[in-house]
């Protein structure tokens, strides 16, 4: 009981408080958890597609510097100098190489017709980031080159 002039909590108020405070403190690591978590992904992403147009863009230029590979499949392309960050894979998918026929891109190689499309993808080591692009690739065609058909 209290006296005249004590003024004091009881234990059940000071249970209430702790039990609040300890209720909004978890809330509130569960919120930085979730934020610093998020944020590792964007940042993976944002490498992710930068790393798939570096990509590009080189598998583009080895082609057009003579390296183009008649009736080619995902592993005929291997982009000297080029390599991924640390924590990145990129590749060209298995299977996803066409050909123009002159109206519509087939999975088979009838003639080659000097343009393939093919899907370039770069991956996260640990999968929380992943971008796909599909490049068109041409052969290259020079004065001196027989006429591109």
């Amino acid at each position: 009981m209290r006296g005249h002039g004590d003024r004091g909590e009881s234990l059940l108020e000071l249970v209430v408080a702790i039990a609040l405070m300890g209720v909004a403190i978890v809330a509130v690591m569960s919120g930085l958890t979730t934020t610093v978590l998020l944020s590792d992904v964007q940042r993976k992403q944002a490498t992710a597609g930068t790393v798939v147009r570096n990509y590009a863009s080189a598998l583009q230029q080895f082609v057009a510097s003579g390296h183009y590979v008649a009736c080619a499949n995902a592993g005929s392309y291997v982009v000297p100098g080029f390599a991924p960050p640390a924590g990145f894979t990129a590749r060209i998918v298995s299977g996803s190489v066409r050909y123009w026929t002159g109206v519509l891109w087939l999975p088979l190689c009838l003639p080659d017709r000097g343009l393939q499309k093919l899907r370039i993808s770069v991956e996260s080591a640990d999968g929380r980031a992943s971008e796909y692009l599909d490049v068109v690739l041409r052969k290259p065609c020079g004065v001196e080159d027989p006429p591109c058909t």
